[in-house]
């Protein structure tokens, strides 16, 4: 089309060119001379520019601006801690022994050891032997216990691990109480001699790693058996289930279901099986946390629900923390806890739960340097255990039961004041009102614990000091059958550790420095001054 289009416009001036040729007149044109252009010679000007005069006038000038805001989009800056230079990592070992002698006739050893050959298998293994004998001021006043724990977990490449562990101790002690209610009377030491023996063993499979949709569990079993030189016999299996769900890493949803079964067998058989499920969620706020949850707690077909409930709140951030709480449980009574709690117990007693139901409040922080934690609280107790001297020949005591409210004081605090100095302390009161015994027979109202710990030259050298206070207990004098107190327990005890090798050092500790031979147990006066002196290892 382009080239037809331009064929057209030459082929129209073509025939426009023709047409106006036919109508011109036809001449001739002479050439004369060809067109010489020239210009005439002209002066030049030499012009300089000069600059105008500076103004020298001041001016002040006013400009109003407004103000407009400019919204600017930007990546929100990275904040990194300031590099600090960090505390020297104390050297690690794998084991670690001490082994003393004493008075009086005191012996004592400990030993512990580490295995892990690789990240998967991790064991440990414990051994502790105590005994003492003061037969020369008081008759079989001695006592001797040995204990062995094996401990081992493997994690498994699938993302789940398997612990197991195996216990054996042997708690030997003798009824001397006997000396008290008549200095004439005498016995052989085998003939008083008590002796609690506890295979303990137990399995738990648990997540060794972190799941994918964040979910923690473990499923456990523990046994154990039990017997002491009168025949008496009992075991225990706790079976325990646990799930934990977490959201946004922070808020745990967790749910136990436990079933705690015990058989007592003295004269007679007794059962003590107790079944739990305890749903419970933490939420965790900007400066405040929320736990609620519930106890259900079933034994003999009877279910109590104990509340599991607690609030706390940061009042001062980091100094002063608010908190108040519900809780409450089924405490098991059995033989084992009996036992554990006074060894000079009889072997014919009747097991039971003690329900309790507690309400607390208090306040915990750091301040100054100093941990602490302040509380307040309110229990109410159900079949509470007290312990009453039997008036057996050989002084035994048994267990009587009473429904109890107790209002409780308690604080704790602990600093490390200077380097290498560190302090730990704690305080508790407890006022009993008992609905039928007279007083909370051989329960303390007061405790308080004082410690502290000094490290020096590069921790070669550690020095000890404790303090233990606690307020007589109440007891039935049987000659008058009246209410009475003990003396109160004043026990300060000191010591010292020395490496003067990185391996091999000694040791020496004084226990009840002021000889205070109160009477924790009615007729049982405690040992007064004693001390030990051994060697150390590490390795």
């Amino acid at each position: 089309m382009k080239y037809i289009v331009v064929f057209c416009l030459a082929m129209f001036t073509a025939f426009g060119a023709f047409a106006q040729d036919t109508e011109l007149e036809t001449g001739e044109v002479d050439v004369i001379k060809s067109f010489d252009a020239r210009l005439l010679e002209t002066i030049r000007l030499n012009i300089s520019p000069v600059l105008p005069p500076l103004d020298t006038t001041t001016r002040r000038q006013t400009y109003n601006v407004r103000g407009k805001a400019i919204e600017v989009e930007y990546l929100p800056p990275k904040i990194r801690p300031l590099a600090m230079k960090g505390d020297a990592l104390q050297k690690n070992y794998n084991g670690y022994a001490r082994f003393g002698v004493g008075t009086p006739g005191a012996f004592a050893g400990e030993a512990a050891y580490h295995i892990s050959p690789n990240e998967r298998f991790i064991m440990d293994l414990d051994f502790r032997h105590q005994s003492a004998n003061n037969d020369q001021n008081v008759e079989n006043q001695r006592f001797s216990y040995n204990g062995l724990k094996l401990d081992g977990t493997y994690y498994f490449d699938q993302g789940f691990a398997v612990n197991g562990k195996l216990g054996y101790s042997s708690d030997m002690v003798h009824y001397y109480g006997y000396n008290e209610l008549d200095e004439n009377r005498s016995f052989d030491k085998d003939a008083v001699k008590q002796n609690f023996s506890i295979f303990d063993a137990g399995v738990n499979i648990f997540n060794g790693t972190r799941t994918v949709a964040d979910f923690n569990y473990s499923a456990g079993l523990d046994f154990y058996f039990m017997e002491d030189n009168a025949a008496a016999r009992e075991n225990g299996i706790d079976i325990k289930l646990n799930g934990t769900k977490w959201f946004n890493e922070k808020h745990p949803l967790s749910i136990t279901l436990r079933t705690d079964f015990t058989n007592y067998r003295d004269t007679s058989d007794q059962s003590l099986n107790n079944l739990y499920l305890q749903p419970n969620f933490t939420y965790h706020g900007d400066g405040f946390k929320v736990k609620i949850g519930a106890n259900l707690a079933s034994n003999k077909d009877n279910i109590r629900f104990f509340p599991d409930i607690e609030l706390s709140a940061n009042i001062v951030s980091g100094i002063v923390t608010a908190y108040v709480g519900a809780g409450g449980d089924l405490q098991k009574n059995n033989f084992r806890n009996l036992a554990n709690y006074n060894p000079f117990i009889s072997s014919r007693n009747t097991i039971k739960n003690t329900a309790y139901y507690s309400y607390y409040g208090g306040i915990r922080g750091t301040f100054q340097g100093f941990d602490y934690d302040i509380q307040a609280g309110f229990k109410t107790a159900e079949d509470l255990a007290l312990y009453q001297w039997n008036q057996d020949t050989i002084a035994k005591f048994n267990v009587v039961y009473d429904t109890a409210s107790i209002f409780t004081l308690k604080a704790s605090t602990m600093a490390t004041l200077f380097e290498g100095f560190s302090l730990i302390a704690s305080v508790g009161q407890n006022i009993y009102t008992l609905d039928r015994e007279e007083e909370a027979w051989h329960l303390p109202a007061l405790t308080l614990n004082i410690g502290g710990r000094y490290k020096i030259m590069n921790d070669q050298l550690q020095l000890f000091a404790d303090l233990f206070f606690e307020n007589g207990v109440p007891y039935i004098n049987r000659q008058t059958d009246q209410a009475e107190t003990l003396n109160a327990l004043f026990d300060l005890s000191a010591g010292a550790e020395f490496f003067f090798t990185e391996n091999i050092g000694i040791y020496l500790q004084l226990n009840n420095i002021a000889n205070n031979k109160r009477e924790r147990w009615v007729n049982y006066p405690i040992y007064g001054f004693n001390a030990l002196f051994g060697v150390s290892a590490r390795f």
